[in-house]
C-alpha cells in the first residue's frame, strides 16, 4: 500500500475557504498513491478554541464534498483528517471523515477522548462513543485522533475489531514532540501493527506544531518521518508485514487482562 501523509501547515493568516481548496488541490496531486492521509482539524486549527463554533458544519458538509470531490478526481482512499462537526442537536464533534476512490463516506469517527481537561475541546465538543475502522487497499485500519494517543485501551479495542494498523491525525503542539514519536512507536510495538500519524505544521493561535508525521511498522521501526514544515510524507506500507510479525513473535496471544470474563 502506497501512503502519502499530508502534513499541512496550519497557519491564522489564511481562511479556512483558501485552505480547503489548497488541500483539495494537495490530495489530487497525489494520484496513484492508495491512501492519503490528512491531520486533524486542519481547517481550523487544533488550538483555535474561539473559532470552533463559528467554523463547525454538518458532518455532509463543505469539507466533505470538497473531500469527496478530491478523492475520487484522484482515485484513491483519502483520510480526510477531522473537521469540527456540528450534528443536528448542536452538538460540536471532532469527526474524522475517510472517503473511498469513488468519493463515498466510507468511516467517520467522533473522536474519544477530548484534550484540554478543564478547557478547549473537553469542553466545547462533544465525546464520541464507538470503535470505528475503515477498509482501504485491503487492510483493515482503526482510527484514532491525536490525544487518543495516549490511551492504549482505545488501540488494544482497534485490535479485537481486527485492526493492521492505525491512522491517527493530528494537532500536536511541538513542546511535546517527544511524546509524540514515543507514543506512536509505542502503540506499533505493543499492538502489531502499523501507526500512520499526521499531524499539522505550522502556528495556530499561537501554538507552533510539532510536524513530524510518522510511520511506524509492527516492530516499532520507522518507515518514514517528516520534518517539522509542510510536507508530503510518502512511503511504502507492506501489510503482511503484521501477519508476519504476529506470527514470528505471538505476544498478542499472550493477552489476559481485558479477555477473561468478570467474575460475579
Amino acid at each position: 500500500m502506497r501512503a502519502s501523509l499530508l502534513q499541512i501547515a496550519v497557519d491564522d493568516d489564511e481562511s479556512v475557504d483558501s485552505r480547503r481548496r489548497r488541500v483539495a488541490s494537495l490530495v489530487r496531486e497525489q494520484a496513484g498513491a492508495d491512501l492519503v492521509v490528512l491531520p486533524e482539524l486542519w481547517t481550523t486549527g487544533a488550538f483555535a478554541y474561539r473559532v470552533f463554533a463559528d467554523e463547525a458544519e454538518p458532518l455532509e458538509g463543505p469539507t466533505h464534498e470538497a473531500m469527496a470531490k478530491a478523492a475520487s478526481d484522484a482515485g484513491l482512499w483519502l483520510h480526510a483528517g477531522s473537521i469540527p462537526e456540528r450534528d443536528a442537536d448542536g452538538t460540536l464533534y471532532n469527526t474524522s471523515l475517510v472517503f473511498s476512490p469513488a468519493g463515498d463516506l466510507a468511516a467517520a469517527y467522533r473522536k474519544i477522548h477530548r484534550f484540554g481537561f478543564d478547557k478547549g475541546e473537553a469542553v466545547l465538543m462533544g465525546a464520541g462513543r464507538e470503535l470505528v475502522t475503515a477498509r482501504p487497499a485491503g487492510t483493515v485500519l482503526g482510527l484514532a485522533t491525536c490525544y487518543d494517543l495516549r490511551f492504549p485501551e482505545l488501540f488494544r479495542g482497534l485490535v479485537d475489531a481486527g485492526a493492521e494498523g492505525f491512522v491517527v491525525p493530528a494537532g500536536w503542539p511541538e513542546r511535546r514532540r517527544e511524546h509524540w514519536t514515543l507514543l506512536a512507536r509505542a502503540r506499533a510495538v505493543e499492538n502489531q501493527a502499523f501507526v500512520l500519524a499526521c499531524g499539522t505544521a505550522g502556528t495556530h493561535a499561537g501554538v507552533p506544531q510539532a510536524g513530524h508525521s510518522i510511520v511506524v511498522d509492527p516492530w516499532g521501526d520507522v518507515v518514514g518521518e517528516a520534518g517539522p514544515g509542510e510536507e508530503v510524507l510518502s512511503v511504502s506500507v507492506d501489510i503482511g508485514k503484521v501477519e508476519a510479525t504476529r506470527e514470528q513473535f505471538p505476544a498478542l496471544k499472550d493477552r489476559v487482562l481485558g479477555l477473561a470474563e468478570p467474575r460475579r
